[in-house]
């Protein structure tokens, strides 16, 4: 049995059929609807931290599946507090045919897993957002129609979302440059195990180096939920990082514009490129949607 905790837990093959199957499960989609593969399935999942997108996404991927998806929020279960994280897990995989974890610690999501006698799939944790990763190459992968010889360009802080790209890009096969400030950026080790899969992997401090020659442009929040008491440290480092027309224009004039949201508009993005004509990022967030049926679809074949 496999879970979908991060994408280097998937070889190249096995991520180009979950891709090729995201396409074919939202042209299907749009074409009547999808096959009822989850016909009699549920879907649990585990929130720890409030949720959009992650939780409508996996719930409505369910039901156009033709299963179902069960919430439960930190005051049904309270991992490792109220109960433990192994016996949430042994409990929870007794009574549905698959778990998405939303978290804090990546460690939570690791014991589910381990516990668990049906697959889990990693909705979020402070070191991976695998599901949000591969919405994004599909977005690419449709927009551009291929991924070879792409260059994505992140602007922000090193988190989750910059380590799951870098995954992918190592996957795929894109190139991939990182701009952060000094103390937020990913491990320079990390990166050069990035370079050593056979990929370009570029580390500024300037975000208009990284810009150079690239075809998407990435950005995510300054701010991230439990960083709360870090909102001025963080808004005076990252002003220099906001993705904007100035910054926009040291990319290809192709470029496009990526972000996982929520926006906070004004700070790293403005609307002018948000709401602007090189803007996927509505299209990225549908994506959320059909990357995810085909998560769960390979999961349950597997």
């Amino acid at each position: 049995m496999k879970h979908f905790l991060d994408v280097l837990d998937w070889s190249t093959p096995e991520l180009w059929d979950i891709l090729e199957l995201a396409v074919h499960l939202k042209r299907e989609w749009r074409s009547g609807g999808n096959k009822p593969i989850m016909q009699g399935k549920v879907l649990g999942m585990v929130f720890q931290k409030p949720s959009l997108r992650t939780r409508v996404s996996f719930e409505m991927a369910a039901i156009h599946l033709g299963g179902s998806a069960i919430m439960l929020g930190p005051q049904e279960i309270g991992l490792g507090k109220r109960e433990s994280i192994p016996d949430v897990s042994r409990v929870l995989s007794s009574y549905v045919q698959m778990i998405m974890a939303r978290v804090f610690d990546h460690n939570h999501v690791l014991q589910l897993a381990e516990h668990s006698r049906v697959p889990v799939i990693n909705g979020l944790s402070d070191e991976q957002h695998p599901c949000q990763a591969m919405a994004d190459v599909l977005t690419m992968y449709e927009h551009f129609g291929s991924l070879k010889g792409l260059k994505l360009a992140y602007i922000g802080d090193g988190n989750n979302v910059a380590i799951s790209l870098v995954h992918v890009a190592m996957r795929y096969g894109f190139d991939i440059s990182i701009a952060s400030p000094e103390g937020y950026e990913l491990d320079p080790a990390f990166l050069d195990r990035a370079r050593q899969a056979g990929i370009t992997v570029e580390g500024h401090t300037e975000p208009e180096l990284a810009m150079v020659n690239a075809d998407v442009i990435y950005t995510d929040t300054w701010v991230s939920m439990g960083q709360e008491q870090e909102v001025a440290e963080r808004e005076a480092t990252f002003s220099k990082y906001q993705v904007n027309t100035n910054l926009l224009s040291h990319a290809n004039a192709h470029a496009m514009v990526l972000h996982c949201l929520p926006a906070h508009r004004g700070q790293e993005i403005t609307d002018e490129v948000a709401d602007g004509k090189q803007s996927l990022i509505f299209q990225q967030a549908e994506n959320r949607l059909h990357a995810q049926k085909a998560i769960m679809v390979k999961l349950l074949s597997d």
